[in-house]
Protein backbone atom coordinates (compact mmCIF):
# COMPACT_ATOMS: atom_id res chain seq x y z
CA UNK A 1 0.00 0.00 0.00
CA UNK A 2 1.85 3.18 -0.93
CA UNK A 3 1.68 5.55 1.92
CA UNK A 4 1.39 4.66 5.73
CA UNK A 5 -1.63 3.74 7.74
CA UNK A 6 -2.49 7.10 9.15
CA UNK A 7 -2.70 8.45 5.27
CA UNK A 8 -6.01 6.36 4.95
CA UNK A 9 -9.15 8.79 5.39
CA UNK A 10 -11.66 7.17 7.97
CA UNK A 11 -15.71 8.67 7.12
CA UNK A 12 -18.04 7.62 9.74
CA UNK A 13 -21.83 7.51 8.69
CA UNK A 14 -23.87 8.21 12.17
CA UNK A 15 -26.56 10.52 12.58
CA UNK A 16 -25.79 11.02 16.58
CA UNK A 17 -23.47 13.74 17.69
CA UNK A 18 -22.79 12.51 20.66
CA UNK A 19 -21.89 8.76 19.18
CA UNK A 20 -19.71 10.35 16.23
CA UNK A 21 -17.80 12.70 19.30
CA UNK A 22 -17.40 9.64 21.19
CA UNK A 23 -15.96 7.93 17.71
CA UNK A 24 -13.25 10.79 17.53
CA UNK A 25 -12.28 10.73 21.38
CA UNK A 26 -11.91 6.76 21.26
CA UNK A 27 -9.94 7.50 17.56
CA UNK A 28 -7.45 10.13 19.61
CA UNK A 29 -7.22 8.13 22.60
CA UNK A 30 -5.60 5.68 20.60
CA UNK A 31 -3.51 8.24 18.57
CA UNK A 32 -4.92 7.28 15.46
CA UNK A 33 -3.62 10.29 13.11
CA UNK A 34 -6.18 9.38 10.29
CA UNK A 35 -7.89 12.02 8.90
CA UNK A 36 -11.28 11.52 9.76
CA UNK A 37 -14.66 13.01 8.46
CA UNK A 38 -18.49 12.59 9.60
CA UNK A 39 -21.60 12.62 8.08
CA UNK A 40 -25.47 11.96 9.10
CA UNK A 41 -26.91 10.13 7.05
CA UNK A 42 -26.89 7.58 4.18
CA UNK A 43 -27.57 10.55 1.42
CA UNK A 44 -24.84 12.58 2.65
CA UNK A 45 -22.79 9.81 2.68
CA UNK A 46 -23.36 9.01 -0.66
CA UNK A 47 -23.09 12.52 -1.25
CA UNK A 48 -19.59 12.31 0.05
CA UNK A 49 -18.28 9.65 -1.72
CA UNK A 50 -19.79 11.10 -4.86
CA UNK A 51 -18.54 14.39 -4.53
CA UNK A 52 -21.80 16.01 -4.92
CA UNK A 53 -23.08 19.34 -3.24
CA UNK A 54 -20.92 20.79 -0.29
CA UNK A 55 -18.71 17.96 -1.48
CA UNK A 56 -18.06 18.42 -4.79
CA UNK A 57 -14.11 19.78 -3.80
CA UNK A 58 -12.11 15.93 -4.01
CA UNK A 59 -9.60 17.55 -1.60
CA UNK A 60 -11.89 18.75 0.95
CA UNK A 61 -13.70 15.12 0.76
CA UNK A 62 -10.79 12.39 -0.14
CA UNK A 63 -12.04 9.11 -0.65
CA UNK A 64 -11.77 6.79 2.69
CA UNK A 65 -10.13 3.84 2.82
CA UNK A 66 -12.43 2.22 5.45
CA UNK A 67 -16.30 3.50 6.35
CA UNK A 68 -18.17 2.71 9.67
CA UNK A 69 -21.48 2.92 9.23
CA UNK A 70 -24.44 3.25 11.38
CA UNK A 71 -27.70 1.46 10.39
CA UNK A 72 -30.79 3.44 11.55
CA UNK A 73 -30.41 7.21 9.97
CA UNK A 74 -33.12 9.02 8.64
CA UNK A 75 -33.26 9.87 4.49
CA UNK A 76 -31.28 6.57 4.01
CA UNK A 77 -30.29 4.72 6.43
CA UNK A 78 -26.92 2.73 6.27
CA UNK A 79 -28.55 -0.51 4.62
CA UNK A 80 -29.52 1.48 1.57
CA UNK A 81 -26.44 2.78 1.50
CA UNK A 82 -24.35 -0.21 2.18
CA UNK A 83 -26.39 -1.90 -1.33
CA UNK A 84 -25.20 0.96 -3.08
CA UNK A 85 -21.64 1.25 -1.86
CA UNK A 86 -21.38 -2.05 -3.01
CA UNK A 87 -23.15 -2.08 -5.99
CA UNK A 88 -20.71 0.84 -7.62
CA UNK A 89 -18.04 -0.74 -9.06
CA UNK A 90 -15.85 2.71 -8.37
CA UNK A 91 -16.52 2.18 -4.32
CA UNK A 92 -17.27 -1.42 -3.79
CA UNK A 93 -13.69 -1.98 -2.95
CA UNK A 94 -13.86 0.54 0.26
CA UNK A 95 -14.01 -1.65 3.34
CA UNK A 96 -17.13 -0.98 5.41
CA UNK A 97 -17.83 -2.00 9.24
CA UNK A 98 -20.99 -1.57 10.39
CA UNK A 99 -20.92 -0.19 14.05
CA UNK A 100 -24.63 0.17 15.23
CA UNK A 101 -26.68 -0.67 18.57
CA UNK A 102 -28.91 -3.60 16.21
CA UNK A 103 -28.02 -6.36 17.89
CA UNK A 104 -30.74 -7.84 15.42
CA UNK A 105 -30.01 -11.27 13.53
CA UNK A 106 -31.98 -9.93 10.28
CA UNK A 107 -29.27 -6.55 10.36
CA UNK A 108 -26.24 -8.99 10.76
CA UNK A 109 -27.25 -11.33 8.01
CA UNK A 110 -28.89 -8.76 5.42
CA UNK A 111 -25.42 -6.40 6.04
CA UNK A 112 -23.20 -9.53 5.40
CA UNK A 113 -25.56 -10.52 2.01
CA UNK A 114 -25.18 -6.17 0.95
CA UNK A 115 -20.97 -6.89 1.41
CA UNK A 116 -20.40 -5.14 4.80
CA UNK A 117 -16.63 -6.25 5.57
CA UNK A 118 -17.65 -6.16 9.72
CA UNK A 119 -20.42 -6.35 11.83
CA UNK A 120 -19.85 -4.52 14.99
CA UNK A 121 -22.89 -3.76 18.03
CA UNK A 122 -21.56 -0.47 19.50
CA UNK A 123 -20.36 -0.85 22.80
CA UNK A 124 -22.08 1.38 26.11
CA UNK A 125 -19.25 2.20 27.78
CA UNK A 126 -16.56 4.83 25.83
CA UNK A 127 -13.90 2.34 27.95
CA UNK A 128 -15.71 -0.18 24.98
CA UNK A 129 -15.48 2.12 22.38
CA UNK A 130 -11.64 3.11 22.84
CA UNK A 131 -11.07 -0.66 23.22
CA UNK A 132 -13.01 -1.35 19.30
CA UNK A 133 -11.61 1.46 17.89
CA UNK A 134 -7.94 0.11 19.26
CA UNK A 135 -9.10 -3.53 17.77
CA UNK A 136 -10.34 -1.69 14.58
CA UNK A 137 -6.88 -0.01 14.24
CA UNK A 138 -4.47 -2.55 14.22
CA UNK A 139 -6.83 -4.90 12.21
CA UNK A 140 -7.82 -2.18 9.60
CA UNK A 141 -4.14 -0.08 9.81
CA UNK A 142 -1.78 -2.48 11.03
CA UNK A 143 -2.94 -6.21 9.73
CA UNK A 144 -5.16 -6.34 6.83
CA UNK A 145 -3.55 -5.05 3.42
CA UNK A 146 -5.84 -2.37 1.81
CA UNK A 147 -6.12 -1.29 -1.94
CA UNK A 148 -3.84 1.51 -1.96
CA UNK A 149 -5.03 4.97 -2.80
CA UNK A 150 -7.53 2.82 -3.15
CA UNK A 151 -10.51 2.20 -4.56
CA UNK A 152 -11.40 5.06 -6.99
CA UNK A 153 -8.43 3.44 -9.97
CA UNK A 154 -9.37 0.42 -12.03
CA UNK A 155 -5.75 -0.31 -12.81
CA UNK A 156 -5.87 -3.85 -12.12
CA UNK A 157 -7.40 -4.16 -8.86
Amino acid sequence: MCGDKDSITILMADDDPDDCLMAKEALEENRLANDVHFVSDGEELMDYLHHRGKYSDPSGSPLPGLILLDLNMPRKDGREALKEIKNDPALRKIPVVVLTTSKAEEDICRTYDLGVNSFIVKPVSFEGLVEVMRTLRKYWFEIVKLPSEGVKKQNGC
